[in-house]
């Protein structure tokens, strides 16, 4: 039997690291030839890969990981300047390390099976470079949806016709994946950025078309539209959709306090079903007092029971536990923790998909991370959008706009612009989202189901599945 060996680079953001570990873990389950080996790369960023990491090192003898050493990270500044540009610049700093790494497995044969690919991160793309060094096929992991894959292939053209970055200014786009021309204003800032974001997302995009294949964290039923486009277009590399790709068992997060998670299932558990709506903004996610205030506003005229993943950023730019009832008290409107008693509940980090499945959860104000779409899908639970960074936005417009499957809160909404979301728009958000018999409900459980019959066997992200199997099997160099 012919066995054949990847190699996973992924970046140690949260979602990310999340995806490729789950996708890793189910090639492996899925054929038995494969072993993946997962380069890590460090970064004080984020300590939730490394976490993460140490739960799995006995779980498969198939899957393993590498640490590379560390390298010293950008200037500070620009991080200031462009997330983005800061990202690529520091991952592009490892290559050395990823080609060390490569060629000391290659030349250690007796030790794993023959090398049949790397498959790279978003932000690892400029590692391409390393496979076409070494004659190793190389493939894309994408943790986003199919309509950011449609904006990065659209980036390469525009950048050859027009060369500079967007402007809010700039006619509505017309995005492969999308069926209706996108607002420049719902696309990521980074294209926007003239201090190296915009350069960095044209840089990795045009390293898209030199992959084997696009391996994509959606499902067909999902984004039909897109994935036609996509196959109509004989220039790109096959996409293969293997999503939903998660983690149902839930992960341990650092700050998390087993004392403050065993209270917040008992009061879900004390709750009517599908009566609390759950709001929670990602790994990242945090507001100023101005919007909590308003937040809180919002919720206490909806009348709807409620989770409030509510987290503080310290001094130091960095998210603090969970905040205690004096600083709430000091933050929120006066008397609201007193008015809401049993009502509603606040917490710091929340163990999202464990919630989500909770039978007391009917809806969710989320920042349209992709990684939670997924997961609010798969429990069949709509919906609010508040997307806050990144593809966000664009995420939020394709859920309402194109595919009917949440509630508009926001879609635009720019917390680096000082925007400020109204009392009177979250409330109509939390009862709309609540609403027991509306259509998005019903869509959304729909979805729910199919998404959940995609990964059987014979559903059309396993059937994917296969194909990249024996692609990447035909493509081995070995």
């Amino acid at each position: 039997m012919k066995r054949a060996e990847l190699v996973m680079v992924p970046t140690p953001g949260h979602g990310h690291y999340k995806s490729a570990l789950e996708f890793s873990k189910r090639l492996i389950r899925a054929d038995d030839r494969f072993s993946v080996t997962i380069l890590h790369l460090r970064s004080s960023c984020d300590p939730y890969p490394d976490l993460l990491k140490k739960t799995l090192l006995v779980s498969d003898k198939r899957l393993r990981f590498i640490d590379l050493p560390p390298v010293d990270p950008p200037p500070f500044h620009l991080r200031q300047q462009s997330i983005e540009h800061y990202l690529v610049l520091f991952y592009e700093s490892f290559i050395p390390h990823v080609k060390d790494a490569i060629t000391h497995l290659i030349s250690n044969p007796d030790s794993s099976p023959p090398l049949a690919g790397l498959v790279l991160d978003f932000f690892c793309l400029p590692m391409i470079d390393v496979a076409i060094d070494l004659g190793l096929p190389s493939y894309l992991f994408l943790t986003s949806g199919a309509g950011f894959l449609g904006l990065m292939l659209y980036l390469p053209t525009r950048h050859t016709q027009i060369g500079t970055e967007f402007e809010d200014s700039d006619p509505d786009v017309e995005l492969p994946g999308f069926a209706n021309p996108v607002p420049v204003r719902i696309l990521p800032g980074a294209v926007s950025n003239k201090h190296g974001g915009y350069a960095a997302f044209v840089k990795l995009a045009q390293r898209f078309r030199e992959v084997k294949g696009i391996i994509v964290n959606t499902f067909a039923e999902l984004e039909p539209y897109a994935i036609q486009s996509f196959a109509d277009d004989g220039q790109i590399p096959p996409v293969y959709t293997v999503g939903p790709v998660l983690d149902l068992r839930g992960q341990a997060h650092p700050s998390s306090d087993r004392v403050d998670h065993g209270k917040m299932i008992e009061w879900l558990d004390a709750q009517p079903e599908s009566s609390v709506v759950f709001l929670c903004f990602g790994s990242s996610g945090s507001f100023g007092e101005a919007q909590l205030r308003e937040m809180a506003l919002g919720l206490e005229r909806s009348g709807q029971r409620f989770l409030w993943a509510l987290r503080l950023r310290g001094p130091d730019g960095k998210l603090d536990g969970p905040p205690d009832r004096s600083t709430l008290a000091e933050i929120l409107p006066e008397g609201f923790l007193d008015r809401m008693g049993e009502r509603g509940m606040i917490c710091g980090w929340a163990p999202q998909i464990e919630v989500l499945a909770h039978t007391s959860i009917g809806g969710f104000v989320s920042h349209c991370g992709w990684n939670s779409i997924l997961e609010s899908l798969w429990n069949g639970v709509p919906t609010a959008t508040w997307p806050i960074y990144a593809e966000q936005q664009l995420n939020a417009l394709g859920l309402v706009k194109e595919l009917g499957l949440a509630v508009e809160l926001r879609l635009d909404y720019r917390q680096q612009k000082g925007d400020l979301v109204t009392a009177g728009e979250i409330e109509g958000a939390v009862r709309g989202v609540m609403e027991a018999d509306s259509m998005v409900r019903k869509k959304v459980k729909e979805m729910g189901e199919i998404s959940k019959r995609a990964l059987m066997d014979g559903g059309s992200s396993s059937d994917s599945l296969g194909r990249l199997i024996d692609d990447i099997i035909n493509n081995h160099p070995h």
